[in-house]
């Protein structure tokens, strides 16, 4: 038995008991080759079910070594029809299974950054039904690369309040959470300390960004903080990390500042498990001599080092830098067209999958180099698919 057939044996097993919307007397294909095939398929960068057949077909006489294929590969309508059927939540399931046992393994939890931020999929409309383009939030595994789950909302305003949803399907036991997303007026502050209460609850640690439109919060942070620095926190205790950067014709530098909570803090009841305070400030010198400052708050439920306060506030922007841009330059996903809900969802949920398993290959190439050459070498593809890691 070849190692190829091994390794689609052990991806196989996790799609067993996916639940087949299909009625029995329509089956010409089985669900797991259908599944296999558009993994495969949008791996190697194919944007949906026509372009995932045509892959298929020019690798028929592989494909039939690996998997069953009795009726040959599975037509466009075939491939479009189980990804719009298919329940989003359960696919996702056996994919948490898979990241679980192959991905996260030797993951320890206590270095672990879950950044969760929202993107919306701009060309996912459809007028004719008054439906708004589709908002997908994921939770990110910052320091692996590995897409953890998703949830879809039909709009941006709603993605305060699918969080929670979110983390009911992912392990937060020793990681630390970072939400960057504010709660609008309109769904109150309640939903956000929910959420900080399930992040606790669950095991974890939180890193929330307080804003502008949590008024009496934010303002409570900016007046602590100045005061610190009015005296260089002198007499204060607290955590500090900078970090220097030049590039792109400027110089960055970062400081972040950690306090412990104040004793008479007036918001400390309303927030589960809160411990500190976090400031980040940035400061930015271009070429011409111009200087911008900008300075961002947050609430946080351990009292971390600084190194590790900066971490998780910078690891929150990998889920911006390392996956979404990603999505949209390399997997053109800002420019998909699917507009059924459930084909959206799913094909968006395999685009994540995808950059997950590329992102732990070792090879020094980008991920739309690692795809294009998974689509040429068949070897390639199958070390993907056994997630070998650097």
């Amino acid at each position: 038995m070849s190692d190829a057939t091994v390794s689609f044996g052990s991806i196989v097993k996790h799609f067993e008991s996916l639940p087949d919307p299909r009625q029995t007397r329509n089956r010409r294909h089985r669900l797991v080759d259908i599944v296999v095939i558009a993994i495969c398929g949008v791996i190697v960068g194919c944007e949906g079910p026509t372009a995932i057949e045509r892959w298929a077909k020019t690798k028929k006489d592989w494909l039939e070594q690996l998997l069953e294929l009795p009726n040959g590969i599975p037509s466009r309508d075939c491939l479009r029809r189980v990804l719009s059927t298919l329940k989003p939540a359960a696919f996702q399931e056996c994919f948490q299974n898979w990241i679980a046992e192959s991905l996260l393994e030797d993951a320890d939890g206590s270095h672990r950054t879950i950044a969760i931020d929202g993107k919306t999929m701009r060309r996912s409309h459809d007028r004719a039904d008054g439906l708004g383009p589709l908002h997908m939030v994921s939770a990110w595994a910052s320091e692996r690369g590995i897409s953890l789950g998703q949830i879809a909302t039909e709009e941006k305003s709603n993605e305060i309040t699918a969080i929670p949803r979110l983390l009911d399907q992912i392990d937060v036991r020793g990681a630390v959470v970072t939400i960057d997303r504010a709660p609008s007026r309109r769904l109150g502050r309640g939903c956000q300390k929910a959420i900080a209460k399930k992040i606790k609850d669950g095991g974890g640690d939180y890193v929330l960004a307080v804003k502008d439109n949590q008024p009496k919060l934010h303002q409570a942070l900016q007046e602590i903080f100045a005061k610190a620095l009015a005296d260089d926190f002198a007499c204060l205790s607290h955590h500090r990390h900078e970090t220097h950067e030049k590039g792109h014709g400027r110089m960055d530098d970062r400081l972040y500042y950690l306090l412990p909570l104040p004793d008479d803090f007036a918001f400390t009841k309303q927030w589960a498990g809160i411990q500190s305070l976090g400031m980040a400030i940035r400061i930015t010198t271009k070429s011409d001599g111009t200087i911008s400052r900008d300075a961002r708050y947050f609430i946080v439920s351990h009292y971390f080092s600084g190194e590790r306060f900066a971490q998780s506030v910078r690891g929150h922007w990998g889920i911006e830098n390392s996956l979404h841009w990603v999505l949209d330059v390399t997997f053109n996903e800002d420019q998909s067209r699917a507009r059924e809900r459930s084909l959206a969802d799913n094909l968006s949920w395999l685009r994540r999958f995808a950059i997950s398993l590329l992102k732990q290959h070792p090879s020094q190439d980008s991920i739309k180099g690692k795809s294009q050459i998974a689509g040429w070498s068949n070897d390639f593809l199958m070390q993907v698919l056994a997630t070998q890691r650097a």
